[in-house]
């Protein structure tokens, strides 16, 4: 679970559904010029890395980044990969170089990247930019978070349109998702579950932001931060009317201390996802038009089986 906790960091919500459309149409985070070289981008450290033309040797040491790339249809690039990211599937033939804590240097260096896409907290971003290897920090937190990423991740390789093509499909997709929440599901107090500690996805998430759309309230205010440790007693005390999480979570929640008291454990009022669907829900990239599917459809089976 803190293997799962470190990759996804890579109140209640107002009743009116934020806007998708409300995110700036600009590209944050990237200066260039179509058609001119360099290409300097703006990292989520502040940093600006300079390229001397699209990045054609990708490393990516974090599984939404890597998303990010083979959505934007430049899977061939990639030369390497973090031990985590497992989708698409053509992304398992490519070298593991580690993760978050113990990325390998040495190999990574061997594979003569031209760009490194890592988490602005991984420990080797220092190491590499010191070998003066480009490395672009990305780690978003948020969906307009998610939205600058994709954007940015598009001008390295060279292909800013498709960033913004990329993000009109995920708005689309979860627009449509919105519009299939049953009426009695919505305004309901939901708990989302990332990890056992108990570590929560809070209201200003890029997990929070997609309940919010579907016209879901965090018990998880904004207030108490992106994806906060919680004291259990919170949740007993918040008593939400559901709970989401993995399908390991689900099973191990009801020996907590005080939790077999939850009302939305005792009626089933949950959504507990297998391992590849979970994926999708907490990786902030191209798939989060699908994770708001997968939660549309839950609540759907949720109304059903209460009637």
């Amino acid at each position: 679970m803190a293997a799962m906790l470190a990759i996804v960091l890579a109140g209640s919500v107002a009743a009116a559904r934020p806007a998708i459309a409300a995110i700036p149409s600009a590209l944050p985070g990237v200066a260039f010029a179509p058609g001119t070289t360099p290409i300097d981008l703006i990292d989520d450290r502040g940093r600006t890395v300079r390229l001397a033309a699209p990045a054609r040797r990708i490393i990516s040491l974090l599984p939404s980044l890597t998303e990010v790339i083979c959505a934007l249809d430049a899977c061939g690039r990639l030369v390497g990969v973090d031990r985590f990211s497992n989708w698409p599937p053509q992304v398992d033939r490519l070298p593991r170089l580690g993760g978050l804590e113990d990325a390998q240097v040495e190999r990574i260096v061997a594979l003569k990247p031209d760009l490194v896409l890592a988490a602005a907290s991984a420990r080797v971003v220092d190491r590499l930019e010191a070998l003066r290897i480009p490395v672009l920090a990305l780690e978003p937190k948020t969906l307009e978070g998610t939205r600058r990423v994709i954007t940015a991740v598009a001008a390295a390789i060279g292909e800013p349109a498709a960033g913004e093509a990329q993000w009109r499909a995920i708005s689309t997709r979860i627009e449509a998702a919105a519009r299939r929440v049953p009426a009695s599901m919505r305004g309901q107090r939901v708990y989302f579950e990332v990890s056992s500690a108990p570590h929560a996805a809070g209201a200003g998430s890029f997990v929070g932001d997609v309940l919010a759309l579907l016209g879901m309230a965090n018990i998880v205010p904004a207030s108490m931060g992106v994806f906060p440790r919680l004291n259990p007693e919170h949740v007993v005390r918040a008593q939400p009317q559901l709970i989401i999480g993995s399908e390991a979570a689900l099973r191990d929640m009801p020996k907590r201390p005080g939790w077999a008291a939850l009302s939305a454990l005792r009626e089933r009022r949950t959504c507990a996802f297998a391992p590849a669907a979970y994926d999708v829900l907490v990786r902030p990239g191209p798939r989060l038009g699908e994770a708001a599917d997968l939660l549309v459809d839950c609540l759907a089976a949720i109304e059903k089986n209460s009637q």
